[in-house]
């Protein structure tokens, strides 16, 4: 390689759209981040009953929906959807956090929007 030679260094490019040569073109297709208008609602209750269970007493319970809904907030994140397991694993665990759905109004919005 000549020393005058432009020297170019890619990094992580997972969601970017370039493209290189004189005649390069480029078209931006990117699936995943954007989903259904249920799942962005399913994501805000996600967000929402997170931020409610960091202000009460944990458990056991709660650090297992807590660790549910931060993989659900990730996938949704980074999918646009959350897939049918993820939705009946949290249906299993807001079951068993029975209590919570009548004290956190967050934890009832969540399991409305999850059928239950």
């Amino acid at each position: 390689m000549a020393s005058d030679e432009p020297q170019v260094t890619l990094g992580n490019v997972s969601g970017s759209t370039f493209a290189i040569g004189s005649h390069a073109h480029a078209e931006s297709h990117h699936h995943g981040a954007s989903g259904s208008q249920a799942d962005e609602e399913l994501l805000a209750a996600v967000r929402e009953l997170r931020a409610d269970l960091a202000r009460v007493r944990g458990t056991e319970q709660t650090a297992a929906l807590g660790t549910a809904l931060a993989e659900t907030e990730d996938e949704i994140t980074s999918t646009g959807q959350a897939g049918p397991t993820r939705r009946q694993r949290l249906r299993e665990l807001l079951t068993d956090s029975q209590s919570l759905l009548s004290v956190l109004a967050s934890a009832g919005a969540l399991a409305g929007l999850l059928g239950m």
